[in-house]
C-alpha cells in the first residue's frame, strides 16, 4: 500500500507519534484495526491481554466445587444468574440487558492448543497466529490469522486495512498489509507538520480519513482519560468505522493478569471489556443486529485462588461473544466439571474446545468462507467440527 509514496506512512507516523509497546499483561489501550469487506455483516474480534479469569467471568455457581475452591474471590454480590448454574460476574451486569435480549452469549471451557509454560508472550502470540503445528508449537509463519482471513475473503479491499494504536499486534500481520498510526494523547505536531501530513495524503481519501479520525483523537487527550474512558472512545471509533465501508474491527484490551487481589483488578478490567461492548452497541445503531463481538484471552486462570487473593496462570478459559447476530442467550460448549478427576493436572479448569473452531465459525457464517480454507489457511491443523450454532 505505500509503494505509491516516498515516504513510508507507517515509518512516518510510526515514528512521529508511537507512544511504544507496552507489556504483555498492561492495561494499556493497543490498536484498533479495520479492514473493509463486501456485505452488511460485521465482526469485532477483541484480544484480552493477560490472560482472563473465565471462571470469574462466567461463574459456575451450580458446581458444587467451585465455592470451596475460591473462598474469598466469590464474596460479595453474586452477580446475574444467567440460567440456574451460571452466572456473570457483579462487574459484567450493564452487560445484563444483552443477555435479555439474547445479544450476549459465551463459550465456556475453551483454549488455544497452547499447553504447558503458560507464558504470557508465547500465548498471545499463538492466539494471534492461530496457526499450530501438530505437536502445539506456533507455525514458522508470522503472521495472524484475521490478516490471513481477509485475504480470503471474495472482493475484500486489501488497501483498507489499517490500525490505530500504540504497537503492533500479530494478528494483523501477513501478506495483507496494515499501516497505522497512533492517536497519541500529545502529538508533537505542528501546525506546519499537520499541512505535511495533509499534503502526504492528498489524492486518497481512505488515508485521509484515517489521519482526520488519528488527529481528533489525539486532540481529545485520550492518555490522561481513565481506560474505561480511553476504550470506549476507542471502540466508539471503531463503531464509526463500521457503520461506513468498514466490516471487520479488531482491538485489544490489556489488564487481565490477576495473580493478586483479584477483586480489584478484574473489575477493573472488566468495566473497560464492558465499556467497550456498550459503546460498539450504541454506536452501531442499526447495525448492531448485523454485527458479531467476539472476546478471547491467551488462556485461562487456574480452579483454586491463591494466597495473594488471585489466581495463577492456568488452561482452560472462556469466549465472550456480543451482537445482534448472535443466535440468542446461551453459555455455549462442553462443561468438564471441577472435581478432582475433572482438573488438568490438578490445577486447570479443563479445555474441552479449541478456541480457535469458535472464531472459525463466526468467518464461515458471517463472510461465507469455507470450511476448509478456514482448516488450511486461516487456523491450520484446526478440525472445525459440527457448526456450534452461535450466529443466527
Amino acid at each position: 500500500m505505500t509503494e505509491d509514496f516516498p515516504l513510508s506512512r507507517r515509518g512516518f507516523l510510526g515514528g512521529g507519534l508511537a507512544l511504544g509497546c507496552s507489556a504483555a499483561a498492561s492495561p494499556l489501550i493497543t490498536p484498533v484495526a479495520l479492514a473493509r469487506a463486501p456485505g452488511e455483516n460485521r465482526l469485532v474480534v477483541i484480544i484480552l491481554r493477560g490472560a482472563m479469569d473465565g471462571l470469574d467471568l462466567v461463574r459456575p455457581m451450580g458446581e458444587k466445587a467451585f465455592a470451596t475452591m475460591r473462598p474469598t474471590l466469590l464474596q460479595g454480590a453474586r452477580g446475574h444468574d444467567l440460567d440456574g448454574f451460571f452466572t456473570l460476574h457483579p462487574a459484567m451486569t450493564a452487560l445484563a440487558p444483552l443477555w435479555k435480549a439474547g445479544e450476549l452469549a459465551f463459550v465456556h471451557a475453551v483454549s488455544t492448543p497452547y499447553r504447558g509454560k503458560r507464558s504470557h508472550f508465547d500465548g498471545q502470540d499463538l492466539l494471534e497466529n492461530g496457526g499450530y503445528s501438530p505437536d502445539g508449537s506456533m507455525l514458522p509463519s508470522r503472521d495472524g490469522w484475521l490478516n490471513r482471513a481477509v485475504g480470503l475473503i471474495p472482493g475484500a479491499d486489501m488497501r483498507t486495512a489499517f490500525s490505530v494504536g500504540q504497537e503492533n499486534m500479530l494478528l494483523l500481520d501477513g501478506k495483507t498489509e496494515v499501516s497505522s498510526w497512533t492517536p497519541d494523547a500529545k502529538v508533537p505536531l505542528s501546525a506546519q507538520a499537520r499541512t505535511l501530513l495533509e499534503k502526504i495524503y492528498t489524492g486518497q481519501p481512505v488515508y485521509q480519513e484515517a489521519l482526520h479520525q488519528a488527529l481528533m483523537l489525539a486532540d481529545e487527550d485520550l492518555g490522561d482519560l481513565p481506560a474505561r474512558r480511553g476504550v470506549r472512545r476507542l471502540a466508539a471509533y471503531a463503531a464509526t468505522q463500521l457503520n461506513r465501508d468498514t466490516r471487520i474491527a479488531a482491538f485489544s484490551i490489556g489488564g487481565w493478569d490477576t495473580h493478586r487481589a483479584q477483586e480489584i483488578s478484574l473489575k477493573r478490567a472488566m468495566d473497560q471489556l464492558s465499556a467497550a461492548v456498550l459503546a460498539l452497541h450504541k454506536g452501531l445503531g442499526a447495525n448492531w443486529k448485523r454485527t458479531a463481538v467476539v472476546a478471547v484471552t491467551e488462556f485461562g486462570r487456574t480452579a483454586r485462588e491463591n494466597g495473594s487473593r488471585g489466581t495463577d496462570h492456568g488452561t482452560g478459559g472462556a469466549m465472550l461473544l456480543a451482537g445482534g447476530a448472535l443466535s440468542g442467550a446461551k453459555v455455549h460448549g462442553e462443561w468438564p466439571g471441577l472435581g478432582p478427576s475433572d482438573l488438568l493436572e490438578d490445577r486447570d479448569l479443563r479445555p474441552t474446545q479449541d478456541v480457535r473452531r469458535s472464531l472459525g465459525w463466526l468467518l464461515r457464517g458471517l463472510y461465507g468462507l469455507d470450511s476448509a480454507d478456514i482448516e488450511r489457511v486461516v487456523f491450520p491443523h484446526l478440525d472445525m467440527g459440527a457448526d456450534p450454532g452461535l450466529l443466527a
